[in-house]
């Protein structure tokens, strides 16, 4: 079916399951761009503790998105989805398809459905908030906004306070900012979207398989880099998964057969998370597949 949309290829799914071998295969077959859709690999301080591609692979087709934020800053999705939108603007003007692969499934949705538009919170409030403990947050979220209350567990720390600053500062609930949506592309795009969902026995050898060669292949080397900058404790990079695990086994509180046991658990219990979110979470017509396919064009077709 011909179409005035321009294309765009996604690749979603798991840590682990394989999405950036095909995002290369596919741009070597296409001359496209892969496009990084995941929240860890967007810091260039961590290549081998989120399994960013190596240098070798993104010499073979050109990669974006990928190292390019300093481990000091933090990346949310709103700045990430501005960043892959003038990416993907770009790869198409350049007559080329762009292709995205991650497996942050916040990241991917703001950028096809956009955000919600809440406005700036004042400062002073958001620091008024921020001050008060969760509990007295909570019961002042229950008079605020009373739906947003009875949805939060009272000991969520970060989502109680997020609804109630938003509510007082711009005299709105949270939810009747999050039913608006402003700056998603998924109407201005063909999509082609793949989740890559594979067998859970085979993924969870794969992450530990996997966890064993991070720790030979320079995963503590980055982890001491990070340590040595002296970066606030509450920064994201500082809680990707691996990181705290590997910090642990260089404070001497941990072996490194312990830790090795330790990274892969924690990778395996973000995986079933990422599982269950593209599972439920993403339109029934995203074709998903078990295994990776054997002809790339047969799932990615843009018409003509």
């Amino acid at each position: 079916m011909q179409t005035s949309r321009p294309p765009l290829a996604l690749i979603a799914g798991p840590t682990a399951s394989g999405k950036s071998a095909i995002a290369l295969r596919l741009a070597e077959e296409t001359g496209g761009v892969v496009i990084n859709a995941d929240s860890a690999q967007v810091y260039r301080d961590l290549r081998v503790v989120t399994a960013r591609p190596s240098a070798d692979e993104e010499a073979r087709a050109e990669h974006r998105l990928y190292g390019y934020i300093d481990g000091a800053e933090a990346c949310s999705a709103a700045r990430w989805a501005i960043d892959a939108g003038a990416v993907i603007a770009e790869t198409h003007a350049a007559g080329r398809l762009p292709i995205l692969v991650g497996g942050t499934g916040l990241y991917i949705r703001t950028l096809l459905d956009g955000i919600a538009p809440v406005p700036e919170i004042d400062p002073a409030i958001r620091a008024e908030v921020r001050n008060l403990p969760v509990a007295d947050a909570h019961r002042a979220l229950a008079n605020a906004d009373p739906a947003a209350a009875a949805r939060l567990a009272p000991a969520d720390t970060t989502r109680v306070a997020r609804a109630l600053e938003v509510v007082r500062s711009t005299g709105q609930p949270l939810a009747v900012w999050q039913a608006q949506r402003a700056g998603g592309i998924g109407r201005d795009i063909m999509l082609s979207p793949v989740l890559l969902l594979p067998e859970r026995t085979w993924l969870f050898d794969r992450i530990d398989r996997r966890a064993a060669v991070m720790l030979e292949d320079g995963a503590i080397d980055e982890v001491r880099r990070i340590a040595a900058r002296a970066l606030l404790a509450d920064a994201p990079i500082r809680r990707a998964i691996g990181v705290p695990e590997i910090e642990r086994l260089l404070n001497g509180t941990a072996t490194h057969e312990e830790t090795t046991s330790a990274l892969a658990l924690v990778t395996r219990q973000y995986a079933k998370r990422q599982y269950t979110w593209f599972r439920n979470q993403t339109p029934p017509d995203w074709r998903r597949l078990t295994e990776p396919p054997s002809n790339l064009k047969e799932y990615f077709r843009f018409g003509g």
